[in-house]
């Protein structure tokens, strides 16, 4: 039996959809690989700091709060630049599984950046916390600087936040008064749709209730039974024929064969979702199922974008470094600086994403189930949803998003379908394509690929302020 810490499984990269080997998840499955936490639960004591790194000019505050019995989440959190006191507080989950949203913070979307050649932090003019709170969690337990190890599916997810964000209002509740957004990207599109329902069902008899007014899923994996069929079309020429600009990413025999095994991939899919009771488990998820679903589409569609020079995250550029394609490893010698790591009241060893974490879900069958159906009763309640996408990435391609987006089964269905694709524009140039209706949004942006904040980032925060604020809609041109 091989014994690893948690923290010496990391995979030193910001790209967001982990695919282990089908022999590293039956060494899993046989109990041949067990993981320890790279933080022990029972070590940590929840506690909070006001750091006065990376922006200065706002109010931080970072720390841990428990989310279980055996797990704490860490959060770094900064006020709003413009009225903290009424602007939304707005939650990002990075995705994996098993990735810390601390990157997302310094690479995509967050108040400072780190320089690659210096190691100093220089301000992101186009941070998400320009018109609303914002907090970066570590999340499931094991990811980043959170502790414990004790969460392997999506109902483990929605359990752990909905107790994290319950002590975080206890904490802060200052922050009651503001509207509520869960935001993520990649594998995140499992977590927003498991979490965001989990705080609405509970809303209706919990005491302390969360403000939750909308969520956002960015280069989503939301329900893979649609997106899989979408994989050889985006290879052929990036959807050409729905409106995408991504040039040709594989060869086209190689998306013949695929166009060829989609059926039987989506039929395994559905199998996991709608099948018998697992004849192992007995559970009515068939984990089995799960299993040789992921096994089986995985093979055929992410084998052939890796036997290419290319960057899955963005069809565009080259693959910079195996085995994730971006070289990021300047933000975890930031992160675990000793002078940052006492700013933000921690200690130990930082790991971009948690392999241990990423085994867990794929040895639990959770990358295939569908998620999307959580989704309609808070739109019907509303909730309001951001889905978008940036058209160059390979993964999580824009066109699946699109389609399951399309094909979603709720009382605004007809109305969206209706829905023209409209020229988004930003300082007098088109930037992309929205459709909305009542409440639901599809954006399609362009020049971007996976990490779409980290690509355009002015697109990414005028996105974000017009829905946040309700102003969401085509051919609004604004100046950020």
């Amino acid at each position: 039996m091989m014994r690893f810490a948690a923290a010496g499984l990391v995979l030193a990269a910001e790209a967001q959809m982990l695919f282990p080997t089908p022999q590293e998840v039956q060494e899993y499955l046989n109990g041949e690989l067990t993981f320890e936490p790279a933080f022990l639960d029972d070590e940590i004591s929840a506690g909070f700091t006001n750091p006065t790194i990376c922006d200065p000019s706002v109010k931080q505050i970072a720390g841990r709060l428990p989310a279980s019995k055996s797990s704490k989440y860490f959060f770094w959190l900064f006020e709003s630049k413009s009225d903290p006191s009424t602007d939304p507080l707005l939650m990002w989950l990075s995705g994996g599984p098993g990735c810390s949203s601390q990157l997302a913070l310094l690479v995509e979307n967050g108040p400072c950046g780190v320089n690659k050649e210096t190691g100093k932090t220089e301000i992101n003019p186009y941070s998400w916390h320009n018109n609303a709170n914002v907090m970066w969690v570590d999340q499931p337990s094991g990811v980043g600087f959170s502790t414990g190890l004790d969460v392997h599916d999506e109902d483990g997810v929605a359990t752990n936040m909905w107790t994290f964000l319950q002590n975080f209002y206890q904490q802060f509740p200052e922050y009651q008064q503001n509207k509520f957004y869960v935001f993520g990207e990649s594998y995140a599109g499992h977590y927003v749709p498991a979490i965001t329902n989990r705080i609405w069902k509970n809303n209706k008899d919990a005491e302390l209730k969360i403000p939750l007014a909308g969520l956002g899923i960015g280069n989503g994996l939301t329900n893979p039974e649609e997106q899989y069929k979408w994989y050889a079309e985006f290879g052929k020429d990036g959807c050409a024929a729905e409106g995408g600009h991504a040039p040709q990413s594989l060869p086209k025999g190689e998306t013949t064969i695929m166009k060829i095994a989609t059926p039987a991939c989506t039929g395994a899919i559905h199998l996991c979702n709608h099948g018998d009771p697992d004849p192992v488990t007995g559970k009515i998820l068939n984990v089995t199922a799960c299993l040789a679903a992921t096994n089986l589409c995985n093979i055929f569609t992410e084998y052939p974008i890796e036997f290419t020079d290319l960057n899955p995250y963005d069809v565009r550029i080259k693959c910079e470094k195996r085995p994730l394609c971006y070289d990021l490893d300047y933000v975890g010698d930031y992160l675990n600086s000793a002078d940052v790591q006492s700013q933000l009241g921690v200690s130990g060893k930082w790991g971009s994403c948690n392999k241990a974490v990423q085994l867990l879900f794929t040895g639990a069958g959770d990358y295939m189930v569908n998620f999307h159906e959580l989704i309609p009763p808070m739109l019907e309640d509303g909730i309001e949803a951001l889905i978008y996408a940036g058209e160059m990435d390979y993964l999580c391609n824009w066109c699946g998003n699109k389609a399951w987006a399309k094909k979603l089964e709720w009382k605004g269905k007809d109305a969206f379908n209706a829905a023209s694709d409209d020229d988004y524009t930003l300082n007098g140039k088109v930037v992309g394509r929205l459709r909305s209706a009542q409440g639901f949004h599809f954006m399609q942006a362009y020049d971007a690929g996976h990490l779409m904040p980290m690509d355009k980032p002015d697109v990414a925060l005028d996105m974000l302020n017009k829905f946040i604020s309700g102003t969401l809609s085509p051919d609004t041109a604004s100046v950020v």
